[in-house]
């Protein structure tokens, strides 16, 4: 399985390479300025972050060297892998702030969540590629694929994490509507969807989960306490004006009032230093990433690489959109990092593995149709 031939070197994936380190870089820097003046008793988070890019780079080319297509049969041996790690969350995990995600592994905290949503991306594409049979799925066929997200779902949401939970959901039916359905098919699910809405509502959010909802609505009714994280990450970001303060010079981030200004809210750190021009300049580079991922999975010349590709390219547009909306007060706030740019050791590695299954199927084109 290992084969590196120069072929493959001849179709490295170096535009993605590059895109990949200047966000990297960007990402860094501003790390550094949201978190250079606090000193914890260990390694400082810009460090830690460091090592973790040096992990992922070993990830991405592990990954690399192995044929994507290998996934095909392993996606269930990893399926129930991911399930079990959700569970050893449940029943062992640490618990930090009232939610019990994290295994302790001694060298790293993982959190099972974050490389839950590669896998299901993973499983679902292997999925569809088996059973697409080109005249559009029906609804009988979607109960696999539904029950294989539900589990998952189910799990994370106990944990409680309702924001990586919404991802799985938002992987399911990106992936389900780039394959074929038939408009009987695809008009229940519409169906089921809204009518589920006042239900969730209900029954399954907790209290501050719709309290949440209600501060995204009326942030000003508690701007002290629940309204607290969206008022000052919309300060930061409108203060930084056209041009920013500068670089360590964001009064919001340096003087410590916008919170969580090295995981959820970093972006509001960069656009209060660096304005709304630097913010264009980094949104540029981050959605010309997210473009060539698109065209990855365009110019895959196998069905499986290209459903694969297109979930990837999913998942890190929808954890992108769904930050961006809300540290500007668009979205509720719902603890979803800003992939390659938040902190996170879990989250990162597994958006760099992602990025690495997306430089495997860009190098092997060459092997033609499947």
């Amino acid at each position: 399985m290992l084969r590196f031939d120069r072929r493959l070197i001849l179709n490295f994936d170096w535009v993605m390479i590059i895109a990949v380190l200047i966000v990297a870089l960007i990402g860094m820097a501003n790390l550094y300025s949201a978190a250079h003046l606090y000193k914890p008793a260990g390694t400082p988070v810009y460090l830690k972050q460091l090592y973790y890019y040096l992990m992922g780079t070993a990830v991405i080319l592990l990954i690399i060297s192995v044929d994507y297509r290998i996934l095909i049969s392993w996606n269930y041996p990893l399926y129930g892998i991911m399930i079990l790690s959700l569970l050893a969350a449940l029943l062992f995990g640490e618990s930090v702030a009232s939610t019990q995600r994290w295994i302790n592994l001694g060298f790293f905290r993982l959190q099972p969540s974050e490389p839950a949503k590669l896998i299901l991306v993973v499983t679902l594409a292997s999925y569809y590629y088996r059973k697409d049979t080109g005249k559009g799925f029906s609804l009988k066929e979607l109960i696999v694929p539904i029950l294989l997200t539900a589990l998952p779902f189910l799990l994370i949401l106990k944990q409680p994490d309702l924001g990586t939970g919404l991802m799985l959901c938002f992987i399911f039916i990106s992936m389900t509507l780039f394959v074929k359905l038939r408009w009987s098919t695809l008009s229940i699910l519409l169906g089921v969807c809204i009518s589920a809405i006042p239900i969730g509502w209900k029954f399954f959010l907790k209290p501050y989960q719709r309290q949440r909802i209600e501060t995204f609505l009326n942030p000003e009714n508690d701007p002290l306490g629940t309204g607290y994280h969206i008022m000052q990450s919309k300060i930061a970001v409108g203060s930084g004006l056209k041009f920013g303060k500068g670089y360590l010079k964001g009064t919001q981030g340096q003087l410590d009032f916008l919170p969580e200004r090295h995981t959820d809210f970093a972006f509001s750190v960069w656009a209060e230093e660096w304005g709304f021009v630097g913010s264009l300049v980094f949104l540029a580079c981050y959605f010309f990433m997210i473009l060539w991922g698109l065209n990855i999975a365009i110019s895959s010349r196998d069905k499986f690489g290209v459903l694969l590709a297109f979930g990837i390219v999913s998942l890190i547009f929808w954890q992108a959109f769904i930050n961006m909306a809300m540290i500007m007060g668009l979205l509720p706030v719902v603890g979803m990092p800003l992939p390659l740019f938040s902190y996170g050791g879990s989250s990162l590695l597994t958006t760099l593995a992602g990025l690495g299954l997306l430089m495997n199927i860009r190098m092997r084109r060459y092997m033609g149709a499947s």
